[in-house]
């Protein structure tokens, strides 16, 4: 027997009936689609939006690109020259250094003094006061400190005192010869009269013995007084002769040496005295300071502990570059060659310079031959850019 039809109400009551599964609840969300227009307006909107897309791309690189506006304030500050400097010129390749085919060379070297002192004092000590620092400028013999003198007055003044004794002595042998000849000729004169009286009185006691109006005693004292002033005389007469002839030339030359030598070890205890207080050797600039106040200081001594000098000096307006040049391009340099030289601390700032020594020497290492280019660095602006051991570019040219 067949099932009778359904109908589209018994299917619409069925499905209220069952559960909705998740698909249909989401179908059920959905708005329902609108039907598409027709017509020109649907066609060229996408292409109006692309033109004016395209326009205002073009508004925007035209903006980019276009130079920025410079107000009246900043116009003339670029007019406006930059401040000139002695002895300095602008950096500008081809106008600074010349044409390119006026140069030779460029190379790279370290500025370095030409005279570089290491100041230390001539004798050994304790610094007691230092008047030193770093970049400091001092003259020549200017103090720049000094050293503990207890020993070296003490033997300053036992020279002092050993130079007047040999000096005395010295002066004894001949400075009053005068005097003493007059007061041995005196004396002899005086035993000359004596040893006459004594003679006389001989004689009359060697008459009266005859007689026996003396006795034999008195005879003998009177003969024996005689002849002992008979020797004196003799003495006194031998010593008035030396002494008019003089002291021997020998004790006479060896106490005038002793003297010179006295003087001579005086000089060099005075030397040694002096020499406590150091000055400055040249006029210059503190390069580097290598002792302080306390510090034990000898001249001899590298290795022992103790410090060798006080400090490092140089005068910083005498100045050259220290160069390596290739073995291959020192063909192109000589003596008195012009220069131009640029610290690369301060690269705008160009001095002129020369070429004065090529050493004698190459460096086989490097494959390269020294050359040292003199700086003329004005006076004014000594130590104030150019500095010992800065890296600078010289250029040379081949021209003198």
């Amino acid at each position: 027997m067949n099932e009778p039809a359904k109908t589209v109400a018994d299917g619409v009551a069925e499905r209220e009936a069952r559960p909705l599964s998740l698909s249909d609840r989401v179908r059920s969300l959905r708005l329902p689609e609108r039907p598409a227009r027709s017509g020109p307006g649907n066609v060229w909107l996408p292409w109006t939006l692309c033109a004016v897309f395209a326009v205002i791309a073009i508004a925007l690189a035209v903006k980019a690109f276009s130079p920025a506006p410079v107000d009246a304030g900043k116009k003339d500050d670029l007019a406006q020259p930059g401040p000139k400097t002695s002895g300095t010129a602008a950096a500008t390749p081809g106008k600074a250094l010349g044409p390119s085919s006026d140069v030779a060379l460029e190379s790279k070297g370290y500025i370095i003094p030409v005279h570089q002192i290491q100041v230390s004092p001539k004798v050994s000590g304790m610094v007691l006061e230092l008047f030193i620092e770093e970049d400091m400028r001092v003259k020549e013999g200017d103090i720049l400190a000094k050293v503990e003198t207890t020993e070296y007055q003490a033997d300053h003044d036992r020279a002092l005192g050993m130079t007047k004794s040999a000096k005395h002595r010295w002066q004894e042998l001949w400075k009053y010869r005068d005097d003493e000849i007059k007061q041995a000729k005196a004396e002899l004169e005086d035993t000359k009269a004596q040893r006459d009286h004594l003679y006389l009185e001989w004689k009359r006691n060697a008459s009266l013995k005859n007689t026996k109006a003396v006795s034999a005693s008195e005879y003998d004292s009177a003969e024996s007084a005689y002849k002992s002033m008979e020797f004196r005389l003799q003495r006194l007469q031998l010593a008035y002769e030396l002494l008019v002839k003089g002291p021997r030339d020998e004790r006479i030359a060896s106490a005038k040496a002793d003297w010179e030598q006295a003087e001579a070890d005086l000089m060099k205890a005075k030397w040694r005295l002096d020499n406590c207080t150091v000055r400055a050797p040249v006029s210059g600039t503190i390069l580097k300071k290598r002792a302080e106040k306390g510090n034990m200081v000898n001249p001899a001594a590298f290795s022992n502990g103790l410090s060798a000098s006080l400090c490092d000096m140089a005068d910083l307006s005498d100045m050259e570059v220290e160069l390596s040049i290739a073995e291959r391009d020192i063909g192109k340099i000589f003596v008195e060659q012009k220069c131009k030289i640029r610290a690369e601390a301060f690269p705008e700032r160009i001095y002129e310079g020369i070429v004065t020594r090529i050493l004698p020497i190459a460096d086989r290492a490097k494959g390269a031959v020294p050359v040292r280019v003199k700086i003329f660095i004005p006076r004014e602006e000594e130590g104030q850019f150019l500095r010992p051991e800065m890296g600078a570019l010289v250029t040379f040219f081949n021209k003198k």
